[in-house]
Formats: C-alpha cells, sequence, structure tokens
C-alpha cells in the first residue's frame, strides 16, 4: 500500500512545480541513538520528517510525499526495482501535474537503482535520485542538501529529457554513468561523460545531456513481467579458468581487460548453451568493439561500451526480457 501526504501549499506557492518525494530508506533516514557522534544508525525516520527539514524546499515546489520502502540499500533487490520502476510509471501516467520526482535512497545500491530507472521508466519527466553519507542525526549531515538540492532539479523544466538522475553535493549525474566511489561526502562520481551539471545558488545548470538511449526512447517494456532473468558478474584474473554455475543463470558478466585461453574456452562453451555472455572493463572505462559475427560459430561476446559491471548487468537483465540472441543484445548494448 502506498500513502500519500499531500503538504499545504500558501496562495503564493500555488504556481510552483509539484514535487513528489518517494523514500525507500537509506542513510538519509537514519537516526542515532546518541546523536551527533560517529556511531551507527537504525534506519527509521519516515519521509515526511525529511522534508521537513528542509524549508526552504518549498520556495521551489509544491511538495508531496510517498513511502515507498524504509529499509538500507543493501536490502534492495531487482524485485524492488520492479515495482519501483511500476509506481513511477503509474503516476507519471496518472498525474499529469507532477514535474517531476525525487527518489530517496541508501547511496551503496543507489546507482543501480538510478540506471534501471533510467532504462525503464517511460518519460521525460526527471526522476532524481538523492542520498547521503551521514545520517541526519550525526555530525555534519549532508542529506538535507541533497535533498533541497534534487527536489530543486526534479522541479526545473531543464531537467526534461535527461534520464533518470543522481543529484550528490550539489552535482548532477547522468544515471548511466554515476558510480559511488567511495563513502563519504563526495563520493560520488559519473567520470568525465556523465557529469551533466550543478545546483548553484542562482539555478540549476546544465552543461550536457546524455546520447544514448533511455526513458521515452528505450525499447524496454515492464507490462507482465514478474521478475528477471538471472544474470551474474564474474571477475577475471591472471590464471582464471572454468568455474561453477547455477543452472539457473541465463546471463554473464564479465569483468576483465583480456580473457585467459581457458576462460576464453569456458565461456564461449557457455554461449554455445544459450547462456549470454558480455564483456566490459572493471572500471568500465573502455569503449568495446563486437567481434566479427562467424556465422560458423555463433557463439559471440557481447561487447560493452563504457558501462560498469553492475551497470552491465541490468542493461543485460532487461535484454533478456526481448531475446537471448547475442547479435540481437550486442545491438542493445551499443544503443544504450
Amino acid at each position: 500500500m502506498f500513502v500519500v501526504f499531500a503538504a499545504p501549499v500558501s496562495a503564493v506557492a500555488s504556481e510552483l512545480p509539484r514535487v513528489l518525494v518517494i523514500a525507500t530508506g537509506g542513510t538519509i533516514a537514519g537516526e542515532q541513538r546518541d546523536p551527533g557522534t560517529q556511531e551507527g544508525y537504525e534506519i527509521r525516520r519516515p519521509v515526511g520528517e525529511l522534508v521537513s527539514a528542509v524549508p526552504e524546499a518549498r520556495k521551489y515546489a509544491r511538495i508531496e510525499t510517498e513511502q515507498f520502502s524504509n529499509i538500507p540499500s543493501t536490502n534492495i533487490a531487482p524485485a524492488h526495482w520492479l515495482q519501483l520502476a511500476k509506481r513511477i510509471n503509474t503516476l507519471f501516467r496518472e498525474r499529469a501535474d507532477l514535474s517531476g520526482i525525487v527518489v530517496t535512497h541508501g547511496t551503496d545500491r543507489m546507482d543501480e537503482t538510478a540506471f534501471f530507472l533510467h532504462l525503464a521508466v517511460r518519460s521525460d519527466r526527471p526522476v532524481v535520485l538523492v542520498g547521503a553519507q551521514r545520517p541526519p542525526t550525526g555530525i555534519s549531515p549532508d542529506g538535507a542538501l541533497n535533498l533541497l538540492a534534487g527536489i530543486r532539479v526534479a522541479a526545473s523544466p531543464e531537467a526534461r529529457g535527461k534520464g533518470a538522475l543522481i543529484v550528490m553535493d550539489e552535482r548532477i549525474l547522468s544515471a548511466r554513468d554515476a558510480e559511488k566511489v567511495y563513502a563519504r561526502s563526495g563520493g560520488f562520481g559519473a567520470r568525465e561523460m556523465g557529469w551533466l551539471g550543478i545546483v548553484a545558488s542562482h539555478g540549476v545548470e546544465f552543461f550536457y545531456a546524455p546520447a544514448r538511449r533511455h526513458t521515452t526512447t528505450a525499447e524496454f517494456d515492464l507490462t507482465g513481467i514478474t521478475e528477471f532473468s538471472a544474470v551474474e558478474i564474474r571477475y577475471s584474473y591472471a590464471g582464471a579458468g572454468p568455474s561453477s554455475l547455477d543452472e539457473h543463470v541465463k546471463g554473464i558478466v564479465v569483468a576483465t581487460t583480456g580473457f585467459t585461453p581457458a576462460e576464453r574456452t569456458f565461456y564461449e562453451g557457455l554461449q554455445k548453451k544459450g547462456i549470454v555472455v558480455a564483456a566490459t572493463f572493471p572500471s568500465g572505462e573502455n569503449v568495446g568493439s563486437p567481434a566479427p559475427h562467424n556465422e560458423k560459430d555463433p557463439a559471440n561476446i557481447v561487447a560493452v561500451e563504457r558501462l560498469t559491471p553492475l551497470h552491465a548487468r541490468i542493461l543485460l537483465m532487461l535484454a533478456l526480457t526481448k531475446t537471448n540472441d547475442p547479435l540481437e543484445i550486442q545491438r542493445i548494448f551499443s544503443e544504450y
């Protein structure tokens, strides 16, 4: 069940954009038993309290809230992605008055959820994910400023058509390239291609826009989907060879700078059994080129272009909802 709370607005604020804040949990909702320390915390603060702690946000939007969940992001699974994406699609379909949606989320899995929404939300209106590296009761908390910046981006007309976004430390990052680099303030990056803009005192400012397919131009339809095919991530290393594989696995993403002979034999053997294998650089930086297709040997390893292994897994999961043909999946990876 979803509970929606509408925030009261003044006559002056009645012309402001309307933004919905959906809370999933994470450090931004944390509370310490001993506030003002560096001690641990429990995730229990409801979304209404998160928004009430940022009164400045009322200058930029009429805000509504919805409690989706209240859990650590390490508990987030593909089933949650599916439910959240369907909920957001329903909201955008039924609520023409919404300018955008902000999702509060734990930072450990925020980049994965964001990339899934980047591919699965069917609207050009912004979906902005924000989180915190420190709980609101801790020393120098960062969640309130991140939430304020996220609301400003979701309310901005300039954010339309940019896909899902992560906003942390007043930087606007594309969900395609964003990743958690380290666990402290400023710990999110997107390399040189994914930093789209900033949230400054004078306003939201975009410098770039994603060129690959996403949201309204994506081909993935969640209608009727209740679960995804199992896709694993494997790491390549010196001397690596064959390893065990669960019989339910339909796809594998291999983080590698180059296969050992034993690895190549192993993965090509899996492909001949119908398991799709994709290869990406461990850093996600490489721009791969598909191997020439050999009609006598239909096994072709899918080349991944500038996606982290985590993001490549998500794209492969969605691709497998449409096809298990490696050539068609290569086409998908070349367009997203």
